[in-house]
């Protein structure tokens, strides 16, 4: 079972960034998908960015289009978010998880891993 670990959140003022990492145990992590995705106290988990497993494409929600970059750095086992121009409704709990297979989608149930998640809070 994988284990995924994600780190970088924090509290930001709206207009700044952040760079979200999500470190994977094992040694199968190029082989799969990875996605990000974000829940906002008291709605529900929201799809942000998935990235294929060879970082060939990448798909995101309309509303971070040309803010958010996700990459990926199989060598080092890693994921990455970087998300620019942040606004105050950008604020939630990030979790990264892996998908089952070479390529994510947009929807929760494609992805079989799940980090704790990482708390990213945008002030006004």
């Amino acid at each position: 079972q994988v284990q995924l670990v994600e780190s970088g959140g924090g509290l930001v003022q709206a207009g700044g960034s952040l760079r979200l990492s999500c470190a994977a145990s094992g040694r199968t992590f190029s082989s799969y998908a990875m996605g990000w995705f974000r829940q906002a106290p008291g709605k529900d988990r929201e799809f942000v960015a998935t990235i294929t497993y060879n970082g060939g494409s990448t798909t995101y929600l309309d509303s971070v289009k040309g803010r958010f970059t996700l990459s990926r750095d199989n060598a080092q086992n890693t994921a990455y978010l970087q998300m620019n121009s942040l606004k105050p409704e950008a604020t939630a709990l990030y979790s990264c998880a892996r998908g089952v297979g070479r390529y994510g989608t947009r929807w929760s149930s494609s992805y079989d891993g799940w980090g704790p998640g990482t708390p990213v809070t945008v002030s006004s």
